[in-house]
C-alpha cells in the first residue's frame, strides 16, 4: 500500500452540512475501495489564486490515506462526477514528504 495526499476544493456556495456530506462521500468511497484514511484536515474557506468556474473562494479539504494505486484513477472519476468539487490534486507521499507530513500533523496536534 502507498500513502497518498489529496487536497480538494469545494464550491463556496455550499452549506456546512453539504460540505460534510461531500467529504463523507469521498472518505466512504476510499474506505469501500479498501483504502485507509490516516489524516484529515479542514482548511476552511480560502481565497483562490485565480477564478475557477467564476468563483473567487472555495472550501479546502485535505485527506491523507493509504491504498493501492488503482484507487487513484477511480477516485479521480468520483471527483469529476461530483459537481460540488471544483478542483483536486492527489500526490503520492514518499520519504521526505512522509516525514514532512508527520511534522505538520505534530504541529497541528500541539496547537490544539
Amino acid at each position: 500500500m502507498n500513502t497518498y495526499e489529496t487536497v480538494f476544493i469545494l464550491n463556496p456556495v455550499l452549506s456546512e452540512i453539504q460540505v460534510k456530506e461531500t467529504v463523507k462521500k469521498i472518505t466512504d468511497f476510499i474506505k469501500e475501495s479498501k483504502g485507509q484514511i490516516t489524516h484529515e484536515e479542514n482548511w476552511g474557506l480560502k481565497k483562490l489564486k485565480y477564478n475557477i468556474q467564476n468563483k473567487k473562494t472555495g472550501f479546502y479539504y485535505l485527506l491523507e490515506f493509504k491504498s493501492e494505486g488503482k484507487l487513484i484513477s477511480d477516485l479521480e472519476i468520483e471527483f469529476k462526477r461530483d459537481e460540488r468539487i471544483i478542483r483536486w490534486q492527489t500526490i503520492k507521499l514518499e520519504n521526505f514528504a512522509l516525514e514532512y507530513a508527520e511534522i505538520r500533523k505534530q504541529k497541528i496536534k500541539n496547537n490544539k
